[in-house]
């Protein structure tokens, strides 16, 4: 679906359920009403009207008049978030950027699904999706494969790859690598070593997946630098975050300290079990940012959608607070070129999410497909990007 098709669907859709006022009298375009608002940025946790302007939070107030709005949405008993920004999901045409902004994703980065000598197409989905999409491209040439893209290591051609970014830096906006062994073998150090050769020139942040390398963590993460991203913290062993007893490694906190930061990745191989998750974070090491490693295959297969994994956190005894954060403030701090996204604070752009935080027995899998139930679900209800809103969920 192109840009112009998905505008123009949604469009439609929006007209028959949100009825039009007078625009000439109408001090906001949009108005969320009565709405629990949570903007982990802001410290905030109320229920408000949020009224939007010419793409932009315009009025967080307790009640705003009807008259006032040209468009009203009816957010009572909603929970009222900013826009998700998932930093790892893998687009193509079979997973589209609207896809992922009808669950709520009004940003997302595509991990390393593309090297350079295969970018194009996905520069052109980027371009033209409805929603906020950028790229960390594969320090391979050929991006992902049938077969690890560094076991010949020639294959990660620093010159090719900054070559490629500094023609394309407004959508390609740091680099990807994969250290796991069935992919990068034994050079899963010289790998970081490579891409900074590309990022660390062009002030960029790496994205490194580990899980099941051929070097422990104790050989990788002395080489990331400050700003770097560890993704698939949760990886079962060998070479993961805990040491032999379960605990989590002295080396990985250090990290942390440094300026490291630690991401979900969930994804549906080797990424996230349950028991490495739950005694990280019983050891009080939650993640960072929360991210959906979605792909095609995976909205049938253990992943679904972002709202899904957030909800795998609400199980694990994250706040509701701290998992939203994961997904929008927390994620804008990951990443430059979204500084200004993931808070409602009036200025800010208006990318929304009205959620239904449903109650009862859910199914959740980690990677192994192990199922445990939840009793509580973010299911997405309806989305605004940009100032306009895209979805209603409910129709």
């Amino acid at each position: 679906m192109t840009r112009r098709e998905f505008v123009q669907t949604t469009a439609a859709g929006i007209a028959a359920s949100w009825p039009m006022r007078d625009v000439a009298a109408a001090t906001f375009d949009l108005v969320l009403k009565g709405g629990r608002v949570i903007d982990p940025a802001a410290h905030l946790d109320r229920i408000l009207d949020v009224g939007v302007r010419d793409g932009r939070i315009a009025a967080l107030q307790q009640s705003i008049s009807a008259s006032e709005a040209t468009e009203i949405v009816d957010a009572a008993g909603k929970l009222v978030t900013p826009g998700l920004i998932d930093i790892h999901a893998h687009i193509d045409r079979d997973l589209t950027p609207a896809h992922c902004l009808s669950t709520g994703v009004t940003s997302l980065v595509d991990a390393g699904s593309r090297g350079a000598d295969n970018i194009d197409e996905l520069l052109v989905l980027a371009a033209d999706a409805p929603n906020r999409v950028r790229i960390l491209l594969n320090l391979g040439r050929t991006g992902l494969g049938g077969q690890g893209e560094l076991l010949d290591f020639s294959n990660g051609d620093a010159a090719a790859a900054r070559k490629v970014i500094e023609a394309h830096r407004t959508l390609i906006i740091g680099v990807k690598a994969r250290l796991s062994r069935n992919v990068a073998g034994l050079r899963d150090a010289d790998a970081i070593d490579r891409a900074h050769e590309v990022t660390a020139p062009l002030q960029l942040p790496l994205m490194v997946h580990i899980g099941q390398t051929a070097s422990p963590l104790s050989t990788l993460l002395p080489r990331l630098r400050p700003g770097d991203i560890v993704t698939h913290v949760y990886a079962p062993p060998p070479n993961g975050i805990l040491d032999e007893a379960g605990r989590v490694r002295p080396d990985v906190v250090e990290a942390r300290r440094r300026g490291i930061r630690f991401d979900i990745g969930n994804g549906r191989n080797g990424h996230i079990t349950w028991e490495v998750a739950e005694r990280a974070m019983q050891q009080g090491f939650l993640p960072d940012t929360i991210s959906s490693d979605l792909t095609a295959p995976g909205r049938t297969d253990r992943v679904f959608d972002f709202p899904t994994v957030l909800s795998k956190f609400l199980l694990l005894g994250m706040s509701l607070d701290q998992v939203i954060a994961c997904a929008t403030s927390n994620a804008a701090r990951s990443l430059t070129t979204f500084q200004e996204l993931g808070t409602l604070r009036v200025g800010a752009v208006a990318d929304l999410v009205l959620f239904e935080l449903r109650a009862g027995d859910f199914d959740f899998v980690d990677n192994m497909n192990t199922k445990r139930i939840g009793h509580q679900k973010l299911v997405p209800h309806a989305v605004v990007a940009q100032g306009r809103l895209v979805r209603d969920a409910a129709a």
